[in-house]
């Protein structure tokens, strides 16, 4: 969620991160262009980790950039294809003054250079005598797809969704739960700093390669300090809930799954059947809790869902 959101944020995307993870959390259809642009990038990443192939092929790319952009285009035509020759090629422009930053490579040859971009996300590390370590492949893969903008929109957030797939696909499954379009966002002058130091010096990667090591390291580094915070709440809640006579057995369990689990949704039938309780007795532990303002009821037509607020462990402690 946190990277669906960052990086269509990152391109533009204005709905606030707390609206955007209700948005993804219950499922509802998006308000407008920004809502869409982070649920086609949430869906686009879930496509990366369930559906794309070992192997890069050309059709995944061109499926996950479809995915992204997917009701989300001036032109709906652009979704899911390359830019064609006889269009005018969509150009990387300095965000601040208009001027024109890169220009991309023709359209009649991006076929090839998608094929190609492709052979080499496929080829072994080691080969003969050259050695291209995993990551960095994974982040040269996140520069040609950028370099290359092949698309009429959604450039940089496949160019994003490849990194996390060769990561992903190299065996760095850590990289899943990293986030580097929040830093990215944070400075997004550097980001576009280290493209054009690389355009600029007859094409070294070396200052894209660097700035985005660096990158990895700090999203590594904040998920670290997250994970540690989210432990230490994590107990100190479950042992004030083992003491606490307000909730019956069923609640506790609930209450206790949310904090671990706090993107997952509820339904009364899910509650029933975990516990083996009727469906009377199941709907009066979820309602009970929604008064006490410690679930969040949604309503899907003649259906709810239930979730846990963002502060569930802020309130449980302020209603002790």
């Amino acid at each position: 969620m946190e990277e669906a959101i960052r990086s269509s944020q990152l391109e533009g995307a204005t709905t606030s991160r707390r609206v955007a993870k209700e948005l993804l959390r219950t499922g509802r259809p998006p308000q407008d262009h920004s809502e869409r642009m982070i649920v086609n990038n949430y869906h686009a990443l879930q496509y990366m980790r369930d559906s794309m192939p070992e192997k890069l092929t050309p059709e995944a790319v061109l499926e996950l950039q479809r995915v992204l952009t997917e009701g989300a285009l001036d032109n709906p035509d652009a979704a899911g294809r390359l830019q064609r020759p006889d269009e005018e090629r969509i150009a990387v422009v300095d965000s601040v003054d208009g001027s024109v930053i890169h220009s991309p490579p023709p359209a009649d040859q991006l076929p090839a250079r998608l094929r190609a971009l492709c052979d080499f996300a496929n080829e072994d590390d080691d080969i003969g005598d050259r050695f291209i370590h995993p990551v960095v492949r994974a982040i040269v893969l996140h520069f040609w797809l950028a370099y290359d903008h092949p698309f009429e929109d959604g450039n940089g957030r496949t160019a994003r969704a490849l990194f996390y797939w060769c990561m992903r696909a190299r065996g760095y499954w850590l990289a899943e739960y990293l986030s580097i379009s929040r830093i990215l966002r944070g400075a997004p002058a550097q980001y576009s700093r280290s493209f054009l130091l690389t355009e600029t010096d007859g094409r070294d990667m070396t200052y894209f390669l660097l700035y985005q090591l660096r990158v990895i390291e700090r999203a590594i580094d904040e998920l670290h300090s997250y994970l540690r915070g989210k432990i230490r709440e994590l107990h100190e809640v479950e042992e004030m809930l083992r003491d606490s006579s307000r909730f019956n057995h069923r609640q506790l369990a609930l209450l206790g799954s949310a904090i671990r689990s706090p993107d997952a949704a509820y339904t009364i039938q899910s509650h029933a059947t975990s516990h083996g309780v009727t469906h009377e007795t199941a709907r009066n532990d979820m309602l009970a809790l929604v008064e006490m303002g410690l679930l969040r009821r949604h309503r899907h037509g003649r259906r709810y869902s239930f979730s846990a607020p963002a502060n569930l462990s802020q309130l449980l402690k302020e209603s002790r």
